[in-house]
């Protein structure tokens, strides 16, 4: 008699910034994360989620959406970046760097430069 193989749980999570939706879902092993998305049905939930744009994860790390999942396994759908992480941090060191007051070492150079050496 062939045994069976007993369901995987695994959980399918998307989150806005006001609002996020856990599924927690039973499925036979090997299932594709791709599939599970599907099965949770929040992709229809929230028709911003295009399976062909945005990514796919478990526990943070990127996945193809044919991995097989495995119990325990939390899929997440990430949102599109709206700005590229390192764009944002040279735009906030620029804006930080404005406002800084000079330190000494900086005014002693720019007292260097103004000076006249005839």
């Amino acid at each position: 008699m062939a045994t069976r193989n007993p369901a995987i749980q695994v959980e399918v999570v998307y989150a806005l910034p006001e609002r996020q939706i856990v599924r927690r879902l039973s499925l036979p092993p090997g299932t594709a994360v791709e599939r599970a998305v599907n099965l949770s049905e929040i992709n229809h939930l929230f028709p911003e989620i295009d399976l062909s744009r945005n990514k796919l994860g478990i526990f943070g790390k990127l996945v193809k959406p044919d991995r097989a999942l495995q119990d325990g396994d939390r899929v997440e759908i990430y949102r599109p970046l709206i700005l590229d992480p390192k764009d944002s941090r040279r735009k906030r060191a620029r804006l930080q760097a404005k406002h800084r007051s000079p330190g000494p070492a900086q005014v002693a150079a720019s007292d260097r430069e103004s000076q006249s050496y005839e």
